[in-house]
């Protein structure tokens, strides 16, 4: 599997993006917060110390070469929000509101939390833009993912089949069990695709986030996918879950950035 350990801190890489791009989900290992958000919690909403989580962003920018002072991240919503920038976020300004952002700037680490929900990161090579999605049963039925990828290709000049996308650790189907308001909105979101995403076992509805957000991508003509298949549920050693953790646990960072020219 594409873990990379360093520093004392362990991440994955997608294979599809090479060394093309900087990238990084990282685990829960190597940080310093204490139980239950044991340990590389990055969450600044989820009761852990601010000091905790500034010396692991600390840790993690240090791992892999990069200034921390190059972030720009949101505060997710579970929205179809997309936030375009061309500067970092200055770290004492308040963050802006959205679930996926997008830069063509080298000097900016596109930056976010998850505990369950998907990250989907994509980088088009041709035009040198990337991008950094949160991707919740919420942002997946609102197709945040293929709004993302319209706002690259109507703003940026990218082509769709120019870009690579990557989908991240997140809840597998398994253990994504939903109620019937969230399957009907996924229905009224996919239709007759709805089957490939939908399953009911034991009268127990699932859902497919990883399934679901691969057909936004190729609905708007994104063809170079990898998908991770790292179910956060059911690794708690290596990530956190909020569902398998029933809340009280912290967030793992997932960033992005381009290469210098």
């Amino acid at each position: 599997m594409p873990f990379i350990h360093a520093n004392g801190l362990e991440y994955y890489q997608f294979e599809l993006f090479g060394n093309q791009v900087t990238h990084a989900v990282f685990t829960r290992k190597g940080g310093v917060s204490p139980r239950p958000w044991a340990s590389l919690n990055l969450g600044g909403t989820v009761g852990d110390s601010r000091e905790n989580v500034i010396e692991n962003r600390r840790r993690i920018f240090e791992t892999l070469g990069i200034e921390v002072s190059s972030i720009f991240d949101v505060w997710q919503v579970h929205s179809d929000k997309v936030v375009f920038t061309q500067k970092s976020r200055p770290l004492d300004q308040p963050h802006e509101k959205g679930d996926a952002i997008v830069t063509k700037n080298p000097d900016v680490t596109l930056f976010m939390r998850f505990a369950d929900c998907v990250p989907i990161l994509l980088y088009d090579p041709v035009q040198q833009v990337i991008g950094l999605i949160h991707a919740g049963w919420k942002g997946t039925v609102q197709k945040i993912t293929s709004k993302t990828v319209r706002f690259m290709v109507e703003h940026l000049d990218c082509q769709a089949d120019h870009i690579l996308a990557g989908i991240g650790p997140s809840i597998g189907v398994d253990h994504y069990i939903i109620g019937e308001d969230v399957a009907l909105k996924v229905k009224e979101t996919f239709g007759t695709e709805a089957s490939l995403v939908l399953c009911t076992t034991n009268g127990l509805i699932r859902f497919d986030l990883w399934a679901a957000n691969e057909i936004l991508l190729r609905e708007v003509g994104v063809k170079s996918i990898e998908v991770s298949k790292q179910c956060t549920a059911c690794d708690l050693e290596r990530w956190f879950s909020h569902r398998a953790e029933q809340g009280s646990t912290g967030r793992f960072a997932a960033l992005i950035k381009l290469h210098q020219s």
